[in-house]
């Protein structure tokens, strides 16, 4: 964790950090964040925000653009493994998956789910409920009610329960 240009990370209550994440510069997060091994979150051109219960996956990279793009995570967001999310806005309850690439100027609305290794290109607009897939990403379904709470739902409150295990381990 580092202050770059008089900005520090800011956490918010009840987070988990990995001892190898790095966390950079102008980062706010909520309450009940993870960020995980190898994960790299940097606000050091732009600000970069979490809403509450966001978990930044193994090897994932969230950044921003110098003097143009901000990026925001809204509440649950699950970002997989080794996925870049770089200067978008990202509502609730949405799964970016492993691999994916979320480009600048993406609004990814809530409900919605990024598919592993999909490409989002710049300025794309994801409608709330969407499956995104492909590259470039494109709409190939709604989501349904079975994948929200089977997925979506899921990884977030597993992630939550992950971060209390690595809490706990590291007290021992």
């Amino acid at each position: 964790i580092h202050p770059i240009k008089g900005k520090s990370p800011q956490l918010g209550e009840n987070n988990w950090v990995a001892p190898n994440a790095t966390i950079v510069g102008d980062v706010k997060t909520g309450e009940g964040c993870s960020i995980w091994y190898n994960a790299v979150v940097r606000g050091d051109v732009n600000s970069i925000v979490f809403g509450d219960e966001v978990n930044i996956q193994d090897g994932a990279v969230v950044h921003c653009t110098f003097e143009k793009t901000k990026t925001t995570l809204g509440n649950r967001v699950s970002v997989g493994h080794n996925a870049i999310v770089h200067g978008c806005t990202v509502e609730d309850d949405v799964l970016i998956g492993m691999g994916a690439i979320v480009m600048d100027q993406v609004h990814i609305e809530s409900g919605s789910v990024i598919a592993a290794g999909a490409v989002v290109l710049e300025g794309t607009r994801v409608p709330a409920g969407s499956i995104f897939a492909g590259v470039p990403a494109r709409l190939v379904k709604k989501v349904s009610p079975e994948l929200f709470a089977g997925d979506v739902q899921r990884i977030s409150q597993n992630y939550r329960r992950y971060a209390s295990w690595a809490k706990e381990g590291s007290e021992e």
